[in-house]
């Protein structure tokens, strides 16, 4: 968590998923985006709930981060330059950074309750859930990150890889959380082919100071701020087609 945010991050991110949940036709924990549909504990400011704010199914959740991966990067690249895989998955040899990959490749995580999330194998995961709920999963995730990942690149964006969550209401498996946002993917305009909507700019200029990741990150200076509002309302635009309304 960085000590300063990002101006309307939390609006760009809601409507993208809002969207999403929308479009993919999967069932899902939305309910609805007016929560002034709903009581509120008093003093509770709504202002700053507009934009930001879904009313979903309380879910169960499936404590496992569903990751699909159809460019070669992040902690994948890095996985692949120790020993020529990923989560297990064994890839061809001399792939280079962002190379697409052949098929798009299901590598779960677990959720850490702190730090960062850690990369397991298919089989490792079985641990944790049981094994026709992970096929389950797996299938749906990379169902999910085609189809999304087709209509993206109409709209001149390439989704190189993203991260899904699912939860268990009465049963029912739902698709929770943020869904193919800035945050939970790697955005790549398709004319560029390298990172540039997603929260990897923020990243790179990390990557630039002497903080090693294990104490309070630094402040971002204003610039990054602004340029990576910026690129959140951007990739807006493209995928959804309108003006954010708060802009």
């Amino acid at each position: 968590m960085l000590p300063n945010g990002i101006p309307d991050k939390g609006r760009v991110l809601t409507q993208l998923s809002e969207m999403w949940f929308g479009r993919l036709e999967v069932p899902n924990h939305l309910t609805g985006m007016s929560f002034g549909d709903f009581p509120l504990p008093g003093g509770v400011d709504r202002a700053q709930l507009d934009g930001r704010s879904m009313v979903v199914h309380k879910t169960e959740v499936i404590p496992i981060e569903c990751v699909v991966r159809g460019y070669l990067s992040g902690s994948g690249w890095k996985e692949y330059q120790q020993g020529g895989s990923v989560c297990g998955i064994r890839l061809p040899e001399g792939l280079s950074q962002s190379d697409r990959l052949p098929e798009p490749i299901f590598t779960p995580a677990t959720k850490a309750e702190q730090g960062h999330d850690v990369n397991i194998s298919f089989e490792q995961m079985c641990e944790t859930v049981d094994g026709t709920m992970a096929e389950r999963l797996r299938e749906l995730s990379l169902d999910i990150y085609r189809r999304g990942a087709e209509y993206a690149l109409t709209k001149g964006i390439i989704i190189a890889d993203t991260k899904f969550e699912f939860g268990l209401c009465a049963g029912e498996l739902l698709l929770i959380d943020e869904v193919l946002t800035p945050d939970s993917s790697r955005f790549w305009p398709v004319e560029l082919y390298q990172p540039s909507f997603d929260k990897q700019f923020v990243r790179d200029w990390l990557e630039t100071t002497n903080w090693g990741k294990n104490s309070e990150p630094p402040k971002l200076p204003d610039g990054i701020v602004q340029k990576t509002r910026e690129k959140y309302i951007e990739a807006y635009h493209k995928l959804v087609g309108e003006k954010f309304a708060w802009q």
